[in-house]
C-alpha cells in the first residue's frame, strides 16, 4: 500500500476518533509554551500519553485550527511496519500532497511512540528546520529525555513526563464531586473512601471503570508488554526470565533499600550465572521503561551517594498491588510511593536523607528552580512512638541541612496534597 493511501486511511480513522471523544479527563500536565521548540511527552505505555496528545488537538480545533492542518500518526500501528526514517518522511510528504494548502500555513505534526521508528531524529530535525510546523512527540523511553534528545535534538526540544493519574485526576476520572476546601467530616470520609480505591487500583486511565479482576489482569498485561517491547526487544535481553524476576523483586520492595549487590547474591544462591555489570544494565533498562525508579541518598560526598543503598519506587500503586500477594499490612509504603510520584509530577529531583544519627527522612525534593524541601511520610500517626520517631528525624534533618520540611500524613494529604 502506498503512503498516500495509507495516510488517508489513518487520517480518516483519527478524525472519526476525535469526533467520538467526550468527557476527556483534562490532565494536570501541560506542554511548555514555546512555539519554536519540539514538544516531547515521555512516560510508560498506557499512562495516558496518547490522550494527552488528543487533549492538545481538541484544544487546537476549539481554537479554530483546521483539522486538515493536523497530522497524527501512532507508530504502534502494525500496518505501518517496517518503520524507518524513509517511511516517516514519505508519510509527512503524503500529508502535504493530500492538502497542498498546508505548504502556505502552519501545521501541527503529532507523532505517537516515535521511538519505534528507526533513525527518527534525522527526519524530525529536518522537519523542524524546514517546515512551518509545530512538532509533538511521545515515547515510552526515559532515554528520549536525555541521551537521544540531547544528541540529536539539542536545543530544539522541550520534554515533559506523563504519569498515570494523580489522586486529583483520579477523582475527576471517577466523576466524584468533592469540595476539598470544606473538609468537614462528610468530605473527609468521602475522600478516604476514594483514596482507598486509588491506593488499590492506581491511576492507569484505561482501567478506571474495569471490574476488580479485570483491572488486575490488565495491569499484569501492561507489565508483560513493557517487558517484551520496551526492555527485552529494545535492548536484546538474552535472559528474559532473570530480568522479569528482577522487575518483580524491585516492584515488591517499593520504599525499601535496594542494591544490585544484594540482588546478585540472591540470584547467585539460586544458581544463576551472571555478572554484576549485566544486572546494573538491567536495572537501568527497567528505569528507562518507567517501571521502577531508584532514589539515591542525598549527601555532599559522591562516594557516599553511590555506595549507600538506593530506595525503590514503582510507576503506580495499582501495579504494585496487581503483582504482589498481600499489601494490606504495609499500606504505608504504598502511600510513600504515591507521595514520590506526586513529587516527580511536580518536576522535582528526589533523594532521601540520613541524619548524622542515621535517622531516615523519606524525601528531600529539589524544585525545578532550585528550592529544596524535606518530606517525611507517615501513614499512621496515632501511636506516640511513631509521632516521636518521625518528628525527631525530620527536625534533625532540618537543623543539619537548614531546609524546611513537613510530615505528610493521610489527613494532610487528603486535605491539601503536597505543598512545595
Amino acid at each position: 500500500m502506498n503512503e498516500l493511501l495509507m495516510l488517508q486511511i489513518l487520517l480518516g480513522e483519527f478524525q472519526d476518533k476525535i469526533q467520538l471523544l467526550k468527557d476527556i479527563v483534562v490532565r494536570d500536565a501541560q506542554f511548555p509554551v514555546a512555539p519554536n521548540k519540539i514538544k516531547v511527552a515521555i512516560g510508560m505505555r498506557r499512562a495516558g500519553k496518547t490522550y494527552f496528545l488528543y487533549q492538545q488537538i481538541l484544544n487546537m480545533i476549539a481554537d479554530g485550527v483546521s483539522k486538515t492542518a493536523i497530522l497524527y500518526i501512532n507508530f504502534e500501528d502494525d500496518r505501518l511496519l517496517p518503520l524507518n526514517e524513509q517511511k516517516l518522511a514519505k508519510l509527512v510528504d503524503a500529508f502535504y500532497s493530500l492538502y497542498p494548502e498546508n505548504h502556505d500555513r502552519k501545521c501541527y505534526l503529532f507523532f505517537d511512540e516515535i521511538q519505534n521508528v528507526e533513525n527518527w531524529p534525522i527526519v524530525i530535525r529536518r522537519l523542524h528546520d524546514t517546515k512551518n510546523a509545530e512538532i509533538f512527540l511521545t515515547g515510552s523511553s526515559a532515554k528520549l529525555l536525555s541521551k537521544e534528545i540531547a544528541t540529536s535534538l539539542r536545543g530544539r526540544s522541550l520534554a515533559i513526563e506523563i504519569w498515570p493519574y494523580s489522586f486529583s485526576e483520579f477523582i475527576k476520572a471517577k466523576n466524584v464531586s468533592i469540595d476539598r476546601s470544606l473538609y468537614d467530616k462528610k468530605t473527609q470520609d468521602k475522600l478516604k473512601q476514594v483514596f482507598q480505591h486509588y491506593l488499590s487500583d492506581g491511576g492507569f486511565p484505561e482501567i478506571i471503570s474495569f471490574d476488580p479482576d479485570v483491572k488486575q489482569r490488565t495491569l499484569q498485561e501492561y507489565l508483560d508488554v513493557v517487558i517484551f517491547r520496551d526492555i527485552i526487544e529494545r535492548h536484546k535481553i538474552k535472559n528474559p526470565t532473570l530480568i522479569k524476576y528482577m522487575i518483580l523483586s524491585m516492584i515488591y520492595n517499593v520504599a525499601k533499600p535496594f542494591t544490585v549487590n544484594r540482588f546478585y547474591n540472591d540470584i547467585k544462591s539460586q544458581g544463576y550465572q551472571i555478572g554484576k555489570d549485566i544486572l546494573y544494565e538491567y536495572a537501568d533498562h527497567i528505569e528507562d521503561a518507567y517501571l521502577a525508579f531508584s532514589v539515591a541518598l542525598y549527601d555532599k560526598s559522591i562516594r557516599k551517594t553511590h555506595t549507600n543503598p538506593k530506595k525503590l519506587y514503582a510507576i503506580d500503586p495499582g501495579m504494585v498491588r496487581a503483582l504482589t500477594l498481600d499489601y494490606e499490612g504495609d499500606l504505608g509504603r504504598l502511600f510513600e510511593n504515591i507521595v514520590y510520584l506526586d513529587l516527580k509530577r511536580l518536576g522535582c529531583k528526589v533523594n532521601y536523607y540520613l541524619t548524622k544519627e542515621r535517622y531516615a527522612v523519606d524525601f528531600i525534593a529539589q524544585m525545578p528552580r532550585g528550592h529544596k524541601k524535606l518530606f517525611q511520610v507517615a501513614w499512621d500517626m496515632q501511636a506516640a512512638k511513631t509521632i516521636e520517631r518521625e518528628q525527631r528525624a525530620l527536625e534533625a534533618a532540618m537543623k543539619e541541612l537548614k531546609i524546611d520540611g513537613e510530615i505528610v500524613t493521610l489527613d494532610s494529604y487528603l486535605r491539601e496534597g503536597i505543598k512545595l
